[in-house]
C-alpha cells in the first residue's frame, strides 16, 4: 500500500505531529552509542532509525510495522549479527512533508547507522539521495513505488516489501488466464492507484482480456461511490477489479456490497483492499472478495505458523503483511549485519547483494532481485473463521519479480 504526497489540510487535517519529532527507545540494552563503525570486525552496537507513522489515520500501519520490528527483536535477544541493537523511532508522519525532515534528523543528529520502515513511497524518493550522500543503508518495509528500485534506484536502498505493480500484475494474468471478464477497473486517482491500474491492464489484456472500462475516483474525498458503481452496471461488466485501501476500502467495500452488485459481479482486488484492519470494518460485505498479495495469515509454511502464533501471543491481535515485512526487514538486516561485519552502507549493501534465498520468511521463500522481493503472490478470498473475517489462500499465482 502507498500513499500520495499531501499536506495535512489536503487529506482533512487529521495529522497534528511536528516535522522531525522523534520518540527514543533502546532495544535488547543496546547503548544510546552509533554502531561498530567502518571496518568492524563485527560486535559493538548498532544504531537503527525506525520510520513510521506514529500519529494520524496511518497509526494502524505504523503499530503493525513496529510490532514486526519488536516482535524479532524480542525473539532475537536483541541483537542483529554480533551487534546489540538500539532503536530510535521517528514520526513519518503523512508524507514527504515529515517524513523526509524525520529521517534527517535521525541520519544527521541521531546518527543512525541504518533506516528501516517508511510508509510513503514520495518519502522514500525524497530521501533517497540523503542516503547516496551519507552512504548509508534504507531497508523499506513497505513504500512500494516501483521508481524506488527501478528508475530512482540507488545502491543504499532497498526493500523488503513489495512494489504496487507486483500484486496487480498477478491478479491481471490470473482473471485473463480463466477467461474473466469483461473487466471495470476502478481505484483512487493518486500515484499507487494509478500504478496498480497500469500493471493489472497491461498483464490483462496481454493474457487476452478485454476491459468494459476503468474510473478513477478523486483520493481522500469520495463518500458516496454510487455515481462510479452506476458506471460498472452500465458497461456490462461481469467482474471489477480494484485497488482502495484503508478507509476508502472499507467505504467501497460496504457500498459495493449494498449497491447491488456484490450478487452479480465478483470483486477482485490488489490485497491491501481486505488487508488488516479494514477487513473487520467490513465484515460480511467483504465475504467472497478475491485479492492478490505477497503475504496471508493463512500461509501454511512452519515459519508462517511460528510468526502469526508468536505475533498473537505478543500483541492480541493478527499479523498483517506490513507487520510481517518489517519482522523480515529485521531479519535480513540480521543476516547482512552477520555476513559483513560492519555497519556501512556499502558492506550491507553488498551483503544484501549476496544473501540469496530467505528461506524463514512467513510469506515463504523469496529473494532479492534489484533490491526489491521476488516473491510469491498468492489468490486469496475472504471467508468467516467463526465470526471473523479471514483471508483464506485459495492458491499461489506464481513467483513475480519487479516490472
Amino acid at each position: 500500500m502507498d500513499f500520495p504526497d499531501l499536506s495535512r489540510r489536503s487529506f482533512l487535517g487529521v495529522l497534528g505531529a511536528g516535522a522531525g519529532t522523534l520518540a527514543l527507545s533502546a532495544c535488547g540494552g543496546g547503548s544510546l552509542g552509533g554502531g561498530s563503525g567502518a571496518g568492524s570486525s563485527g560486535g559493538g552496537a548498532v544504531k537503527v532509525g525506525l520510520v513510521i507513522p506514529q500519529a494520524g489515520v496511518y497509526t494502524p500501519l505504523g503499530v503493525d510495522m513496529q510490532n514486526g520490528w519488536q516482535l524479532w527483536l524480542d525473539q532475537n535477544g536483541g541483537k542483529m549479527g554480533d551487534y546489540t541493537v538500539t532503536t530510535v523511532t521517528a514520526d513519518e508522519g503523512e508524507g514527504p512533508d515529515t517524513g523526509v525532515p524525520a529521517i534527517q534528523g535521525l541520519l544527521q543528529n541521531e546518527q543512525v547507522d541504518v533506516v528501516v520502515g517508511i510508509v510513503n513511497s514520495a518519502t522514500a524518493l525524497g530521501a533517497a539521495a540523503q542516503f547516496a550522500e551519507a552512504k548509508k543503508l534504507l531497508l523499506i518495509s513497505n513504500a512500494g513505488a516501483v521508481a524506488i528500485t527501478g528508475a530512482a534506484r540507488t545502491p543504499y536502498v532497498w526493500r523488503a516489501s513489495f512494489t504496487n505493480a507486483q500484486n496487480s500484475a498477478a491478479m491481471g494474468e490470473h482473471l485473463a488466464k480463466e477467461g474473466v471478464g469483461p473487466v471495470y477497473i476502478m481505484a483512487p486517482d493518486y500515484a499507487a492507484g494509478q500504478e496498480n491500474v497500469v500493471a493489472f491492464t497491461k498483464a490483462y489484456e496481454g493474457g487476452g482480456g478485454t476491459l468494459a472500462g476503468q474510473a478513477l475516483t478523486p483520493f481522500g474525498t469520495t463518500q458516496d461511490y454510487q455515481p462510479f458503481l452506476s458506471g460498472v452496471q452500465e458497461s456490462g461488466a461481469k467482474a471489477v477489479f480494484c485497488f482502495y485501501s484503508g478507509g476508502e476500502a472499507v467505504t467501497f467495500v460496504k457500498q459495493y456490497d449494498q449497491f447491488g452488485l456484490k450478487a452479480t459481479t465478483p470483486l477482485y482486488g490488489s490485497g491491501f483492499l481486505t488487508e488488516g484492519s479494514v477487513l473487520k470494518g467490513q465484515g460480511a460485505s467483504a465475504v467472497g472478495v478475491q485479492t492478490a498479495l505477497h503475504y496471508s495469515t493463512e500461509i501454511d509454511n512452519e515459519a508462517n505458523t511460528a510468526f502469526v502464533a508468536a505475533y498473537q501471543k505478543a500483541y492480541d491481535a493478527l499479523p498483517t503483511c506490513f507487520a510481517m515485512a518489517t519482522f523480515d526487514a529485521a531479519n535480513v538486516l540480521n543476516r547482512a549485519l552477520a555476513e559483513a561485519g560492519d555497519v556501512t552502507g556499502d558492506a550491507l549493501s553488498g551483503a544484501l547483494d549476496g544473501l540469496g534465498v530467505i528461506d524463514d520468511s512467513p510469506r515463504g521463500p523469496w529473494t532479492f532481485s534489484g533490491q526489491n522481493p521476488k516473491q510469491t503472490v498468492y489468490l486469496r478470498e475472504v471467508t468467516m473463521q467463526g465470526s471473523s473475517p479471514i483471508n483464506a489462500v485459495v492458491s499461489e499465482l506464481g513467483v513475480y519479480d519487479q516490472p
